[in-house]
């Protein structure tokens, strides 16, 4: 009998060695599901950064905040006075012989009514400024949409310094031709 107690006992150890590694495999377990749920809960802040970054995001923020952002867009832009400048031709900067011609007819985008007299009375100035700055430019400086986008901020930063108090939203091109 003595035997059959030390087999007992061998068997509640075992037993015992068994539920200290169940236990273990538990805390294994439970491990693996902090990092599932981890790695799960990253993926889908960096799915939600990435969408907001790439602007996916913005409708359903647009939809969530209301539509008083999108109201006061068309607001502005039911008050925006289209100003359309003199044609402007230059010369454009090139190194042979060969000369070439930009000819662009502009229209700015006020903000206001009341800015239509500011431009008048230095409308001068406005034309001078892009023309010095169109003749520097050359055929490549024009090339691509990169090319215009740049040409429209240089343009915009240069009318919007000479209404200075006055606003302008933007320039527009209503044709511009190379030759």
């Amino acid at each position: 009998m003595a035997d059959d107690d030390d087999v007992d006992e061998d068997l509640d150890e075992d037993g015992e060695d068994e539920d200290e590694e169940g236990g273990s495999s538990d805390g294994g377990g439970k491990k693996k599901l902090f990092i599932i749920i981890g790695l799960a809960l990253l993926l889908v802040i960096g799915g939600a950064a990435a969408a907001y970054f790439t602007g996916l995001l913005q409708p359903l923020i647009d939809m969530i905040a209301g539509d008083g952002a999108a109201e006061d867009e068309d607001a502005i832009a039911q008050d925006a006075i289209f100003y359309d400048l003199p044609e402007l031709l230059v010369n454009l900067s090139t190194t042979g012989r060969k000369s070439t011609f930009l000819k662009i007819r502009i229209a700015l985008e006020l903000e206001k009514p009341e800015d239509v007299p500011v431009v008048e009375r230095v409308m001068p100035r406005i034309v001078d400024n892009f023309q010095v700055y169109l003749r520097e430019l050359r055929v490549e400086d024009l090339k691509g949409s990169a090319g215009m986008y740049r040409l429209r901020e240089e343009l915009l930063k240069r009318v919007g310094a000479a209404i200075a108090p006055a606003k302008i939203n933007d320039v527009l091109f209503k044709e511009m031709l190379v030759q």
